[in-house]
């Protein structure tokens, strides 16, 4: 199979629905030999949950069924793929492709698990539509690529999605995790960049991929979690693993996960008249691909030399699976029988193609050593040719360069060549400094050496037929070591190479809770701290008793970056990283939702307002006890009255839950909350007034805002009327004095409430505690007394 080189998506995508609301999805890696399936309902006529999952396999085809078959008041998945993915392929398959009894036969077969171990007898019950999408991706695969999946090859997880943490599509723009609003910071020379772009120093193509995968997916397993922290431990306290293992990773290649789908797919048997292209490109992927692995293979014993005297558990499990596993010498056995010891992958191209065609040892195949010696021949007149013409028209620096689309071409630089070029040269192209150009010998040389090397590709792969066999029936051990190595990837050269470019003491160690409180002591933004060097650290402090924050300020005032730097934080946690904070300890969440940003939708047909109302409703029918909401401003772009309204409401169905919710607005009156439920905690962003500007401090205070009429400040400053801005201080301090009365009410009728919610707070927060016994005691009679004093 023709393999999609780079970090371009390798992922083809099957999806289907039915009238129930209920979407079936089946996400087939190409280039790993993974297959993804996901059935859940679409709670949302937007489809965003679809459009959360499709954003995170960012597949290159999309396979759907032919008609509609939507519930009521949903456009159907195939006009969803017209409307937002127009740049995605789409195939339309006869709906009698998606059949859920041939899909259960098909995962049985190929899947490298039993089929008890997947669970297929109860998910074949509950998720038939995911099971038709995977008959229908696998039925165009085979017949598109003109391959046949191997038995007992894929790599086959079930809901893979909703086993992390979920972040809907909005969220991941709205949090810039992988791509960011704006490219260059106004006032700056330096350029913004998005979470993945921050973290994105790996080695790999699959490290970069899968780097990509945990910040769309976070992990909610705190075993998993704590596992890759203590690695890290282990990394940041041992100089020389740390640096060792950075070494041995780079000796593997970089496309070592490719190796796979080669080993996974079978070609299908037909001749190359039916095919009706030749077949030379494939049978030199064949051998590239065995190349590699035994590059790989080769660089193994590097790898358990680092890793032997390692202490952590996933370092030692590493050693243990895959540096002491029989089954790799074994391979390296049977590749090294037929395939030359000083053979090694090579990125350059004429290197990688002289390795290809003398990748087999000598005397096995009589006709590819005769097509060996034409391929030296031709290369050799090729080099001489290079040397007459430089003698010839003295040009001591013309070069034959090579690539795989042009083959050996002539180049020259411009300020060697007097006048024109002598009319040997032809098909001349200005490139840069250098004149491009072929001659007719050349050409003729060209067409020799691809077709000797052509042949050469053809009788290797006749000879190494029996070898991949032998190499498939150990597929689930090469399926291991790449994601070993890609795990390791992310963790050596992404995340502890980010810690260790930072001071010391910078990044520190989260604590993960399944129900503690969401703890961050002097939190810092991972993004913007690096392009400023005075970024102003700030806290948050949640728990079921305090599960609610609102927070004020000025515009400008921080409120903004402060609600993605908390989201940003917990996604690190979550990825098994070091965060940029003094202290954290973090409830585990299970989706994070935001609603940031005001501009009307014209694609929908949607004012702004009606766009909050959309992506606030969404994260109404989604929440849960777990969940974590963090919301920009909310009612502002309707009538004040109903924008309170529905900000207010909103804000009580939300403190009704367990999940945690950050509230950022401009709206004095939602500090009221405050006085009647004592599990909202109101803070502001501090903003100091010289000569009537603003000052602003970025930091977060307990309290409410203390900027007495901050915007009537900024409309003298552009310039309005003496007049104008006296009568609105008027009516302004009317209305600040009616809300002042009411909010002195509430308290003296609340604070009852409020005094026994406290000692709860405080009681909450010393079940989580790590104080001794005996500290404990004493916290509580003092609690106990300072109680009974108050009451007094």
């Amino acid at each position: 199979m023709e393999d999609d080189g780079g970090e371009r998506s390798s992922f083809v995508a099957g999806i289907i629905e039915n009238r129930a609301k209920e979407v079936g999805m089946a996400a087939f890696d190409l280039r790993s030999a993974s297959l993804h399936l996901s059935q859940y309902i679409e709670t949302s006529s937007s489809y965003q949950n679809t459009k959360t999952l499709l954003r995170f396999y960012d597949p290159t085809v999309v396979i759907v069924p032919p008609n509609k078959l939507a519930a009521d008041g949903m456009v159907g998945v195939s006009e969803l793929v017209d409307r937002c993915y127009s740049t995605v392929r789409k195939v339309v398959l006869a709906r009698g492709c998606f059949d859920d009894t041939k899909g259960a036969v098909l995962i049985q077969n190929l899947a490298a698990e039993e089929p008890l171990a997947l669970g297929l007898d109860t998910y074949y019950k509950q998720h038939y539509l995911s099971l038709a999408a995977a008959a229908a991706t696998i039925k165009w695969i085979e017949a598109e690529k003109g391959v046949i999946v191997t038995n007992h090859s894929l790599t086959v997880t079930f809901n893979g999605s909703f086993d992390h943490m979920n972040i809907d599509a909005t969220s991941v723009e709205n949090l810039e995790i992988i791509d960011p609003f704006h490219n260059a910071l106004l006032g700056t020379s330096n350029k913004k960049r998005s979470l993945f772009q921050m973290l994105k120093t790996t080695k790999t193509v699959g490290g970069t991929r899968l780097l990509r995968a945990n910040l769309l997916q976070p992990l909610k397993d705190i075993e998993t979690i704590n596992t890759r922290l203590d690695c890290l431990d282990e990394l940041m306290s041992n100089e020389q693993l740390f640096f060792g293992l950075s070494q041995v990773l780079r000796k593997f290649p970089k496309e070592t996960d490719r190796v796979l789908c080669h080993f996974c797919f079978k070609p299908k048997k037909v001749t190359e008249a039916v095919l009706g292209f030749d077949n030379t490109r494939k049978s030199q992927n064949m051998i590239s691909s065995i190349i590699l692995l035994k590059t790989a293979l080769d660089a193994l014993p590097l790898l358990a030399k680092v890793l032997k005297d390692a202490k952590c558990f996933l370092l030692t499990n590493v050693y243990k699976s895959v540096c002491e596993n029989d089954k790799y010498a074994s391979i390296r056995k049977k590749i090294g029988e037929v395939i030359d010891d000083d053979v090694l992958h090579a990125r350059v191209p004429f290197v990688a193609r002289t390795q290809q065609c003398f990748a087999l040892k000598a005397g096995i195949d009589g006709f590819l050593d005769i097509a060996r010696r034409t391929f030296c021949d031709t290369s050799e007149a090729i080099h001489n040719l290079a040397s007459k013409y430089r003698e010839e028209f003295n040009l001591p620096n013309l070069k034959l360069p090579f690539n795989n689309r042009k083959g050996f071409f002539v180049r020259i630089p411009q300020k060697e060549v007097q006048g024109k070029l002598p009319s040997k040269f032809t098909q001349v192209v200005k490139h840069g400094k250098n004149i491009h150009c072929s001659s007719l010998e050349l050409a003729s040389l060209n067409v020799r050496n691809k077709s000797a090397a052509g042949e050469c590709f053809i009788r290797t792969e006749t000879c190494l037929e029996a070898l991949m066999d032998t190499i498939r029936e150990d597929i689930s051990a090469l399926t291991l070591l790449a994601e070993v190595l890609c795990l390791l990837d992310m963790i050596v050269n992404s995340f502890a190479h980010t810690i260790s470019t930072k001071p010391v003491d910078r990044y520190s160690r989260p604590e993960l809770t399944e129900s503690g409180p969401l703890a961050i002591d002097a939190g810092r933004h991972p993004i913007l701290e690096s392009i400023h060097n005075d970024f102003v650290s700030n806290s948050i402090f949640m728990s079921e008793a305090t599960n609610m924050l609102v927070v004020m300020g000025p515009n400008m005032s921080g409120k903004s970056t402060y609600l993605q730097q908390v989201c940003l934080v917990v996604i690190l946690a979550q990825i098994g990283c070091y965060v940029p904070a003094r202290f954290a300890t973090i409830r585990v969440v299970d989706r994070i939702f935001t609603r940031m940003g005001t501009m009307d939708n014209l694609e929908s047909n949607s004012s702004t307002f009606m766009t909050e109302m959309r992506e606030t409703a969404f994260i109404m029918q989604n929440v849960s006890n777990r969940s974590l909401i963090v919301m920009d401003e909310l009612g502002r772009a309707t009538s004040s009255s109903d924008g309170l309204a529905m900000a207010w409401s909103c804000c009580e169905y939300l403190l009704s839950l367990k999940a945690y919710t950050v509230f950022a607005t401009h709206m004095d009156s939602l500090a009221e909350l405050a006085t009647i439920y004592p599990n909202v905690k109101v803070l502001h962003f501090y903003v100091d007034i010289r000569d009537n500007r603003l000052d602003f401090k970025f930091q977060l205070r307990d309290g409410t805002l203390h900027v007495p009429h901050y915007g009537l400040l900024l409309a003298e400053v552009a310039g309005l009327p003496n007049t104008v801005i006296e009568t609105a201080r008027t009516i302004t301090s009317r209305i600040t004095d009616k809300e002042n009365k009411r909010i002195e009410l509430n308290c003296v009728k609340h604070h009852e409430i409020h005094r026994i919610y406290r000692v709860a707070q405080r009681l909450i927060c010393l079940k989580y505690s790590s104080q001794t016994e005996d500290s404990i005691r004493q916290t509580l009679q003092n609690l106990r007394d300072s109680f009974i004093e108050q009451r007094l």
